[in-house]
């Protein structure tokens, strides 16, 4: 077998400026290999400092790292926080009207959505989600179109201690259903249908194909009204997104939860 030589040597740097080094993270080459340094001297300092400095927790921490258990580690095992808390809550006071999203929508239509404004949707769809019987350790299948709402579905699972399961907004009624039954999801977040390339995509429909083959864990189907059809509801399990948050309040404390309880499933 010949050989296989690359052609290809790149030895060119394009170095950021001044000013985006300063608004940096990690402020340039010194700052990245400063913290470098301070890992390798000590490791288990390092990510201690890092975890107290860049993330608020509910109950602080007392072990960083315990591999007794190896292969299977463990974290910060008895630290308690919660995720939505830390990507939404902590930046309320800085950054509540800076932009958290920005998106732009399949027929070009663009949104702006704040932190205050993230946070307000994603504690109502929480307090919907607790409304209709997700509690604390159950799973929740999330099958969306990218709309911030697939955001603010992950983020509500979060914040109320649910395991959400992202699947690909083009995948099969088999796909889905295989899914859903490996999570045992007690409820499934959807939309009528998904807009992809100009092209309608049944997500609702699908859902309801997976279904039919006996998903039992299934209790509750909530259905975004993406373009207004293509949806048909069942009485007493499908419920709308809209109606699901319409009289829910904009408050939802976050659920304390374990630094090694799981966030979602891939």
């Amino acid at each position: 077998m010949s050989q296989i030589e690359s052609v290809l040597h790149e030895t060119r740097l394009f170095p950021p400026s001044e000013a985006f080094s300063r608004a940096a993270n990690v402020s340039g080459r010194a700052g990245y290999d400063a913290l470098v340094a301070e890992a390798e001297k000590d490791r288990l300092g390092f990510w201690r400092r890092q975890a107290e400095a860049e993330i608020r927790w509910m109950k602080p921490f007392s072990v960083v790292y315990d591999g007794a258990g190896a292969p299977h580690h463990k974290w910060f095992a008895d630290g308690a926080l919660n995720i939505s808390a830390n990507c939404l809550d902590r930046h309320l006071p800085a950054r509540a009207e800076q932009p958290a999203i920005l998106f732009e929508s399949d027929e070009g239509e663009g949104e702006t959505v704040t932190y205050a404004d993230l946070h307000r949707r994603v504690c109502k769809f929480a307090n919907a989600l607790k409304s209709l019987g997700v509690r604390r350790g159950d799973r929740v299948v999330v099958y969306m179109p990218m709309r911030v709402e697939a955001v603010v579905a992950m983020q509500a699972c979060a914040r109320v201690g649910a395991v959400h399961s992202v699947v690909f907004g083009g995948f099969s009624a088999k796909s889905l259903e295989d899914r859903i039954k490996d999570a045992g999801a007690k409820a499934v977040v959807t939309a009528d249908q998904s807009v992809r390339g100009g092209r309608r995509i049944p997500l609702k429909s699908t859902v309801d194909q997976a279904l039919a083959a006996g998903c039992d864990s299934v209790e509750k189907v909530i259905v975004l009204k993406r373009t207004g059809e293509g949806a048909e509801m069942q009485d007493g399990r499908d419920v709308w997104w809209e109606d699901a948050v319409a009289d829910q309040s904009a408050d939802c404390p976050p659920e304390e939860m374990n630094a090694e309880d799981p966030l979602f499933i891939l």
